[in-house]
């Protein structure tokens, strides 16, 4: 799939990533998650890069490492959102989580093994 990014350029939307529509938040803040306050409804979550030495300046971590985040979750694992009843140690402790869930939904679902045979 393309899509254009806020300048215009084509970018490629990753099977993983597309994966996260409809998904239910693995990292799962809480109190801050969208999931303990209303079902998932795919169009708060989206696919969280997960922190690794492959990423720099306008350089994403690869598609296998991430979590689908709400957007509550999302901001406070990018840092986006200040949170002060969370310590870091927690904030990345639930998004390895998240992490380890996402890829066990998308080996299950069978996302993961089209996405290797795209690469």
């Amino acid at each position: 799939m393309l899509v254009l990014d806020v300048w215009g350029r084509g970018l490629v939307v990753s099977i993983l990533t597309k994966a996260a529509r409809d998904q239910d938040c693995t990292i799962q803040l809480h109190p801050h998650c969208l999931i303990s306050k209303e079902p998932a409804t795919g169009k708060t979550t989206v696919f969280c890069h997960a922190p690794s030495s492959r990423k720099g300046w306008g350089i994403k971590t690869p598609d296998f490492w991430g979590a689908f985040g709400c957007h509550a979750c999302h901001d406070i694992v990018d840092g986006r959102r200040q949170v002060d009843d969370i310590s870091k140690d927690e904030i990345y402790r639930c998004f390895m989580r998240g992490v380890f869930e996402t890829m066990s939904i998308q080996i299950d679902s069978g996302a993961m093994a089209k996405w290797l045979k795209s690469q």
